[in-house]
C-alpha cells in the first residue's frame, strides 16, 4: 500500500483513497476522517454548544425532540434523527427506531430471557435493541 501526502495551502483539503475493495482499514480511515470533522450543534437552556460526535454516547428521540446524550448532559438538537444518522461515522449504529448508539461508549449488552438485548452505556444510560436491529447489531459487533 502506498501513502502520499501533499501540503498545499492554496487548495481545499480532501482525502482520496484508491483501494481494490472495502476493508476494515478503509472503514477505519473513513471513521477517523469523519470523527475529525464531525460536530453537532446542541442547545441547553439559553446556551449553544458545539459537540464533537466522539463525545456523544447516543442520539435519541424523546417527546418528538432529538437529543444528543453526553457523559453528563443531554443537549437538544434541531436536526432530525435520520439526517444525523446519514452524517455519522462507522462508530455509530441504530439500535432502535429512536436511538443511534456510539459503539465506543457502550459498556455492555444484557440479554433477557425474552431474547431482547439491553444496552448499558458507560454513563449509566440504558436502552434496548429492537427486534429489527438485533441481527444488524450482532453482525456489526461480531457477537
Amino acid at each position: 500500500m502506498k501513502v502520499s501526502i501533499f501540503i498545499d495551502k492554496n487548495r481545499e483539503e480532501e482525502i482520496q483513497i484508491f483501494a481494490h475493495n472495502e476493508s476494515d482499514l478503509t472503514e477505519q480511515i473513513k471513521s477517523l476522517v469523519s470523527d475529525y470533522s464531525s460536530h453537532v450543534t446542541g442547545y441547553k437552556n439559553a446556551e449553544i454548544f458545539l459537540l464533537k460526535t466522539t463525545d456523544v454516547y447516543c442520539f435519541l428521540v424523546e417527546n418528538n425532540k432529538v437529543f444528543a446524550m453526553t457523559e453528563n448532559d443531554k443537549f437538544l438538537l434541531k436536526e432530525r434523527l435520520y439526517n444525523i444518522e446519514n452524517s455519522l461515522s462507522f462508530d455509530f449504529i441504530k439500535i432502535n427506531k429512536s436511538c443511534i448508539a456510539n459503539i465506543k461508549k457502550i459498556e455492555r449488552f444484557d440479554a433477557s430471557i425474552s431474547g431482547t438485548l439491553v444496552v448499558k452505556f458507560k454513563n449509566g444510560y440504558t436502552d434496548y435493541v429492537s427486534r429489527r436491529s438485533v441481527k444488524t447489531v450482532k453482525e456489526r459487533l461480531s457477537l
